[in-house]
């Protein structure tokens, strides 16, 4: 029998710890509880969890502190859940390593498909796949080619550097200050970035003004939607 994926839920609200537990339990997790920083750590050592759902507010620590820490050592797959819902809060907790910000309150379908989403990600890169398959879009990352609907699609250097980092990552929130990061050598203008996905929208998008592949997450950075 295959065994339950582990759910830390680290929130020193009760109520909160008590939601989470039933409605996770309902859909086949096994859950773990710890309501303060320091029993988050201790949890995540020896036998860490599969995936972490953190409030920032915690009585001891920052949440943000936590995510640092837990980044120092493990690649387990961490959501943010916080009543802060201004950008920087966001834009800070996914810089430090947090795999997906949902902001409370939220509905139970929404925080079970983000939790889905973290661990298929993590899951996609211990397999290592080296081809990205969404509808009529394919890029495959060791051959460096991008067909729309079979056509080769050609793009320059920083627009496959942008789209295969995305594809490296599908399904998770990327900020722009780590996509610069990545693509740029030195510290650049964020609407250099815009550009760019604007002319990468125009060549894979079926609809660029709506765009199915690459998503804006206002403020924050950009998610390339999950491969079929």
């Amino acid at each position: 029998m295959t065994e339950a994926v582990a759910v830390l839920v680290v929130d020193d609200e009760p109520p909160i710890r008590r939601f989470l537990r039933t409605s996770l339990f309902a859909q086949g997790f096994r859950i773990l509880e710890a309501e303060t920083g320091a029993e988050a750590l201790e949890r995540l050592q020896g036998n860490p969890p599969d995936v972490v759902l953190l409030d920032l507010g915690l009585p001891d620590a920052d949440g943000l502190d936590i995510i640092r820490s837990v980044r120092s050592h493990s690649t387990v797959p961490i959501i943010v859940l916080s009543s802060r819902s201004n950008e920087q809060a966001k834009v800070s907790a996914l810089n430090l390593g947090a795999d997906d910000y949902v902001t409370k309150p939220f509905g139970m379908e929404e925080l079970i498909a983000r939790i889905r989403t973290a661990l298929r990600h993590r899951f996609q890169q211990q397999g290592a796949s080296s081809v990205y398959r969404n509808g009529i879009l394919s890029v495959d990352l060791v051959r460096r080619t991008v067909r729309v609907r079979g056509e080769e699609v050609k793009l320059s250097r920083k627009e496959y550097l942008i789209l295969s980092l995305l594809v490296a990552h599908a399904g998770k929130v990327l900020t722009h200050q780590f996509i610069m990061r990545q693509v740029w050598e030195t510290p650049s203008d964020v609407q250099y970035l815009r550009v760019y996905i604007k002319q990468l929208r125009q060549k894979i998008e079926p609809e660029p003004q709506d765009p199915r592949y690459i998503l804006t997450e206002t403020g924050v950075g950009y998610r390339l939607s999950e491969a079929d």
